[in-house]
């Protein structure tokens, strides 16, 4: 499996995606605390975790959290976790996983099919920037 530090958390995303990686950048620049690492969903990293709890590559056009000793969290879900992690106001979106999790991930799903086509997509994934490549594990 792969080695994650130690209070850390690993968030999956489509390195293809322009709102993806948008958001990617969005909580890099809010995670004050630095609790958040980073691999697209298309890396060696993204494969062994999907494989690991069974997540058909596929079939995923979803953000992943993966807590070590907690596990994976996906959909709204993932991004209700991550939005907890990075203060006021954002974490006030807590409050949202009082709502059953099909109920949020409608929601969660229309955007998702909709990525391309609003935001555009990439031929490949994005390379961070050099003095953001210590926040991305392959």
């Amino acid at each position: 499996m792969i080695d994650i530090p130690k209070h850390k958390q690993l968030i999956l995303f489509d390195g293809t995606c322009n709102l993806c990686n948008s958001t990617v950048l969005y909580v890099i620049k809010h995670d004050k605390n630095n609790t958040f690492i980073f691999a697209s969903l298309q890396s060696s990293v993204g494969a062994s975790i999907m494989s690991k709890f069974n997540i058909d590559p596929k079939q995923t056009d979803s953000i992943l959290l993966y807590i070590p000793k907690k596990g994976i969290y996906k959909k709204s879900t993932a991004a209700i976790k991550i939005a907890l992690k990075l203060g006021f106001p954002r974490y006030l979106l807590g409050i949202f996983l009082i709502l059953p999790p099909f109920i949020r991930d409608l929601v969660y799903n229309y955007i998702a099919k909709n990525r391309y086509k609003w935001f555009g997509k990439t031929e490949q994934c994005a390379l961070p920037s050099p003095h953001l490549t210590h926040k991305f594990i392959e």
